[in-house]
């Protein structure tokens, strides 16, 4: 499947900031035998006095930005062409959870794809006994790892409300899971908590999905905007999956991938620092689209 994407983050400033400097995590990502990017631009307005590609630790592209001059404004213009190849398995080879343990222990490397990274806490996902105990409760003696990531995936959908007026982007998960309700990034961070405390390695996608769905299929939540997702390892032989807790499904073709790591602050778009005063209002827009369909 080939999408031609386009993304506009915009902030608007009371007063002008200076010295400004900025991480971008916006293109969409290359990923060998999963994603091939044919195309990609990123326009920044104003030109900022300096700026460098970078990747991360975990291999997300990265842009460094800064500004000099005073400006009220800033626009983030991307415009890309994806080519997205990953499936989801219909094969599953994953082992019974009570065997993931020794599995993760038996992983002898500290790589960008190794389970440790995303089996403990991380900064904006702290261990929860609460939703350690909802996993649990979802997790039935005999069930291999990825059908603990579908019940537990599925059983979010089902106690969660999307709700885009709920939450923020500082709202933590526990406060997300209390409410039962949230947006994408909610969903995902509680189901990431959810895997972690039984266990699972899980990390924190952000990407896109498409605009528009196949005919005759309900459109998905979140596609106005970017999105996010839960990946999670499924032990030696199976690797990692991908699964979307806010629509209920395995990731594959309608799922476009920017960057993973693990929790919202290893990915976000846009971070930064500025010297301003009063207040600031952004917008985004995003579009999707499917070539030759």
């Amino acid at each position: 499947m080939i999408y031609d994407i386009g993304l506009t983050i915009g902030y608007r400033y009371q007063r002008a900031a200076v010295a400004g400097r900025h991480l971008l995590r916006l293109m969409p990502a290359d990923l060998p035998g999963q994603q091939r990017r044919l195309s990609g631009s990123l326009a920044i307005a104003p030109t900022p006095f300096e700026r460098r590609d970078v990747l991360d630790f975990f291999g997300n592209a990265a842009v460094e930005i800064a500004f000099r001059e005073a400006h009220d404004e800033i626009a983030f213009r991307v415009a890309a062409r994806i080519e997205r190849l990953a499936q989801a398995s219909v094969f599953d080879i994953s082992p019974g959870l009570y065997r993931l343990a020794d599995e993760i222990a038996g992983y002898r490397g500290l790589d960008p794809e190794a389970p440790h990274h995303f089996v403990g806490p991380s900064p904006r996902i702290p261990a929860s006994r609460e939703m350690a105990a909802y996993a649990a409760e979802r997790a039935a003696p005999g069930m291999t790892v990825r059908e603990v990531i579908r019940a537990v995936g599925l059983g979010l959908h089902a106690d969660l409300a999307y709700d885009p007026q709920a939450t923020n982007v500082e709202t933590t998960p526990a406060e997300a899971f209390a409410r039962r309700h949230g947006v994408c990034q909610d969903f995902a961070q509680i189901m990431i908590a959810c895997l972690r405390g039984i266990g699972v390695p899980a990390a924190y996608v952000s990407g896109f999905l498409r605009t528009e769905p196949p005919p005759g299929e309900p459109r998905l939540e979140g596609a106005d905007a970017m999105h996010a997702w839960v990946r999670a390892w499924c032990g030696w032989e199976a690797g990692w999956v991908e699964f979307d807790p806010t629509n209920a499904v395995f990731v594959a073709a309608d799922h476009v991938v920017i960057a993973r790591g693990r929790d919202y602050g290893d990915v976000s778009p846009v971070r930064g620092v500025l010297r301003t005063a009063g207040s600031q209002t952004s917008e985004q827009s995003v579009d999707v689209v499917p070539v030759g369909i």
